[in-house]
C-alpha cells in the first residue's frame, strides 16, 4: 500500500490506509484507513486513525487528531489538541495548539493561535499573534504581539508590532501601524480605523472612530 514506517510502533495499526509516511516513536500509530498522511516526529499524528491529508512534523505535533483532515502541522504541539478541525496550517511551537475543531485557520509563528479552539477562518503571523484568541473567526493579524487580546472579536484586521493588543471583544476594528489600536478595547472597540505609529493608541471613545498618522 505504499506506506513507509521507521521508528517503534510507527503505523502499527494500519489495515488498509495507503501512502501514509510515519518516521518517530509512535507516530500515526493508530492510523487504520487513513491515506496520504505524513507524521514526522514523536507521537506525531498518535491518534490519527482514518483522517487524510495531513502533514505533521516536530514532537507530539498533531498528537490529538483523528479525524481531522488537510492539516498541516510545523513545530513543537503544533495544532496537538486538534482532534477533526481541517484545513489548517500551524507552522511554529505550540502555534494553535488548543485548536479542536477550528477550520482554515494559518497560524505562523511560536505560540500563534495558541489558545483558539473552535474560531475558524483566522490567520495569525507573528509571535503571539492572535495568541488569545478563542473561538473569534475572520480576524487577521500580522506582526508580534498582533490582537495579543483578542478573544471573541471578530472580522479585525491588525498589521504591526502589538497592532490592535488591546482589542478584546470588540469587532470589524482596522490597526495598521506599531500601536495602532492601542487605546481600542472592550465592546466599545468596534468599527475603528487607525492607521500610523500610536494612531487611537489613547482613545477613549472607542466607537467608529478614524484616525491616521
Amino acid at each position: 500500500d505504499y506506506n513507509t514506517a521507521v521508528g517503534r510502533s510507527a503505523l502499527v495499526a494500519n489495515t488498509t490506509g495507503a501512502r501514509n509516511t510515519a518516521m518517530g516513536t509512535f507516530s500515526l500509530d493508530a492510523n487504520t484507513t487513513g491515506d496520504f498522511n505524513t507524521g514526522l516526529g514523536y507521537a506525531a499524528l498518535t491518534a490519527n486513525t482514518t483522517a487524510d491529508n495531513n502533514t505533521a512534523v516536530g514532537y507530539e505535533a498533531m498528537l490529538a487528531n483523528t479525524t481531522g483532515y488537510d492539516n498541516t502541522a510545523v513545530g513543537r504541539r503544533a495544532l496537538d489538541a486538534n482532534t477533526d478541525g481541517h484545513s489548517n496550517t500551524a507552522v511554529g511551537e505550540s502555534s494553535l495548539t488548543s485548536n479542536t475543531g477550528g477550520d482554515r485557520n494559518v497560524a505562523i509563528g511560536q505560540n500563534a493561535m495558541s489558545v483558539n479552539s473552535t474560531g475558524s477562518e483566522n490567520v495569525a503571523i507573528g509571535r503571539n499573534a492572535l495568541d488569545a484568541n478563542t473561538t473569534a473567526s475572520e480576524n487577521v493579524a500580522v506582526g508580534d504581539g498582533a490582537l495579543t487580546a483578542n478573544t471573541t472579536g471578530a472580522g479585525n484586521v491588525a498589521v504591526g508590532h502589538s497592532a490592535g493588543a488591546a482589542i478584546d471583544t470588540g469587532s470589524g476594528n482596522v490597526c495598521i501601524g506599531e500601536n495602532a489600536g492601542d487605546g481600542l478595547n472592550g465592546d466599545n472597540g468596534k468599527w475603528n480605523v487607525a492607521v500610523g505609529l500610536n494612531a487611537l493608541s489613547a482613545s477613549s471613545a472607542n466607537f467608529q472612530n478614524t484616525a491616521v498618522g
